[in-house]
């Protein structure tokens, strides 16, 4: 690829890695950003209550939708988790619109979901084509998806179920300040699967995605499982702190919402690539504990 890509939700942690790779390669990157744009490579946009011009979208090989009110900021309240909907939907279908005017021109959309999806399913292995979840979380991405699918029957769309992000300022941030107090050890039962992604690997894999043209639900987790508390443990042993302070599940769903630590901490899905890996992707990062190692 050597055109242009269009990303919404750019100034984000995946959204700022992704452009900073294509920048890298040569690749133009058009943002839309919310507020008054700074240069020639942004375009202001207001999702929901303005419509957007298909005109900045043709020509582009490929819309990636990243934006949408961060899950990691707890506790859901009611008033948040209305929030982490309409952060959502009212930009995906505002995108969906823009490219269904386009129509066969219409850029490939990669648009952004998450791994929780799913739900909580105990000891299954997960696919692309397993059942969606009855949690908060999965019953915001089946609408989350559902908006993307606007984009028409032409339009090519790209579904990235992404895991948690390894990095300091992804899922690690709370658990490093809690390893780094000597308070960390295992969340509820401490067993459930968390699906993972490294930083690097989340940005090769959408950029995999764009190259490949591949279309549909893509996992975006890291290839071997493991569970909450292989993760912690990883952490605190990089960090030289014990990991031994229980935390019982009522006391997360006491202090966080039921729906944050169910859909989040509590989660137990061993969601695995098979799309990426059968596409031919391979990753930086083959366990919990390299990336791990490369976040610190």
């Amino acid at each position: 690829m050597t055109g242009r890509v269009v990303i919404s939700g750019a100034s984000g942690l995946i959204g700022s890695a992704l452009a900073e790779s294509l920048r890298a390669d040569g690749i133009a990157v058009t943002s839309l950003v919310r507020r008054a744009p700074r240069g020639v490579d942004e375009v202001q946009w207001a999702p929901g209550a303005a419509r957007l011009d298909p005109a900045v979208l043709d020509g582009a090989d490929a819309l990636v939708a990243l934006g949408g009110a961060s899950v990691g900021r707890l506790p859901w309240t009611a008033g948040y988790r209305r929030e982490l909907v309409a952060s959502r939907m009212s930009a995906t279908r505002t995108l969906s619109t823009a490219l269904r005017e386009l129509g066969s021109d219409a850029p490939h959309f990669v648009s952004a979901s998450a791994v929780g999806y799913y739900g909580a399913v105990p000891g299954a292995v997960l696919d692309e084509a397993s059942p969606a979840g009855d949690t908060f979380l999965a019953r915001l991405c089946v609408d989350w998806e559902d908006a993307a699918k606007g984009a028409g029957e032409s339009a090519r769309v790209a579904l990235l179920r992404t895991a948690p992000v390894i990095h300091r300022q992804g899922v690690l941030k709370p658990l490093i300040l809690l390893t780094r107090f000597g308070v960390a050890g295992p969340l509820g039962r401490g067993t459930q699967i968390w699906p993972w992604i490294s930083l690097a690997d989340e940005v090769a894999a959408i950029r995999h995605v764009i190259d490949t043209r591949i279309a549909g639900p893509v996992n975006l987790t890291g290839p071997t499982r493991a569970s909450a508390n292989d993760i912690g443990k990883a952490l605190a042993r990089r960090m030289h702190r014990p990991f031994w302070l229980p935390v019982p599940a009522w006391a997360l769903r006491l202090g966080l919402s039921a729906a944050a630590a169910d859909s989040l901490l509590l989660n137990d899905a061993d969601a695995r690539p098979g799309v990426l890996e059968s596409s031919g992707f391979r990753f930086a990062h083959a366990t919990v504990e390299d990336a791990v190692a490369a976040a610190l």
